[in-house]
């Protein structure tokens, strides 16, 4: 995963964030008049996103979640030895915790609930 530096500062009347001119080579989907939202996932800690008319994303979409999905997908992609398989004490105990869970496709998780 790349990181790139930057820093805040003010244009205009509003704030905004620099960074590195590589980041925007190397995902030109950040383009300059891009729409994008950020989302603050923890203190100190945003996840921006590149906000595409023809592909806004679902309402229920988590943000943090669909990161980790891409970020496990690239990753199984760039290191596909890494993958194993879970071991069959591992399956037995997964059975046996879920044995008595109950859930349908429709359910709704509450806000209160942090996963």
């Amino acid at each position: 995963m790349s990181t790139f530096a930057g820093s805040i500062t003010t244009t205009g009347k509003s704030e905004a964030i620099r960074l590195d001119k590589a980041l925007f080579r190397l995902h030109p989907e950040f383009r300059q008049k891009a729409k994008v939202r950020a989302h603050v996932i923890s203190p100190g800690h945003a996840l921006i996103s590149v906000v595409d008319d023809e592909a806004t994303p679902a309402r229920d979409e988590d943000p943090v979640v669909m990161a980790f999905l891409s970020f496990i997908e690239q990753d199984l992609q760039t290191h596909p030895g890494r993958r194993t398989r879970l071991s069959k004490a591992s399956l037995r105990r997964a059975v046996r915790l879920t044995k008595n869970v109950k859930v349908t496709d429709d359910e709704i998780i509450p806000e209160n609930v942090t996963l």
